[in-house]
């Protein structure tokens, strides 16, 4: 919330998670008890170019127990006689003022700091990401189930069409070799019928062989 002409925190939201702050270059002189009571786990805010004057208001972050990097760059506290070993002595809990520590040792980029916490977040999102959701194993096994079930009514299918085929080719074959059958039955009466004939007119031959004797006697 830099630069949007902020003169109190009192309607600040509820932010228990909220690590970061940036009220830099707003009209901020004092109120500075809120953010404990609303951002309790600040690491770090910046309320440079505010109009905070003296250290009686920033001992209200006394109650920001992890903050550690606190920036009053621009502002006219900066101007008081001693003004960084007298925050650093208010402040205990922190590490970094305007940027630098107590040795004037700089503070870490603050994309560096970015990409750690984004590590932090990665890791835990790997640890979520370790095991499936609860549920999707019975899912998945459930799926398998039904694929099973289907792969086998599809086998049924193609077995009972075989064995359909298979049916009617038996029946086909039966059916011819029974007309077969019936061509040989046929075939035995015909010849049967034939030889009889032929009996017969051999013996009419030899009746009338028989008359003619009895006419010449």
């Amino acid at each position: 919330m830099a630069n949007v002409e902020l003169s109190s925190l009192a309607r600040l939201p509820s932010l228990n998670k909220l690590r970061k702050l940036e009220l830099s270059d707003n009209i901020i002189s004092g109120g500075l008890e809120v953010l404990a009571e609303k951002c309790p786990n600040l690491t770090y805010l910046n309320l440079s170019g505010n109009k905070i004057k003296d250290l009686s208001t920033v001992e209200a972050l006394q109650n920001l127990k992890n903050l550690k990097s606190l920036d009053l760059f621009n502002c006219e506290i900066t101007n008081l006689e001693d003004y960084r070993e007298s925050i650093f002595e208010l402040l205990q809990q922190i590490t970094y003022l305007d940027g630098f520590d107590q040795e004037d040792n700089e503070a870490p980029d603050s994309e560096e700091e970015d990409d750690e916490d984004g590590d932090e977040d990665d890791e835990e999102e790997e640890e979520d990401e370790a095991g499936p959701p609860e549920g999707y194993e019975e899912e998945e096994e459930e799926e398998e189930d039904e694929d099973e079930d289907e792969d086998e009514d599809e086998a049924g299918s193609e077995l009972g069409e075989g064995e359909e085929e298979v049916g009617l080719s038996y029946l086909m074959k039966e059916e011819i070799q029974d007309e077969e059958d019936d061509d040989d039955y046929v075939e035995e009466g015909e010849e049967e019928e034939e030889e009889e004939e032929g009996l017969r007119g051999e013996k009419r031959k030899r009746d009338a062989e028989d008359d003619g004797e009895e006419e010449d006697d």
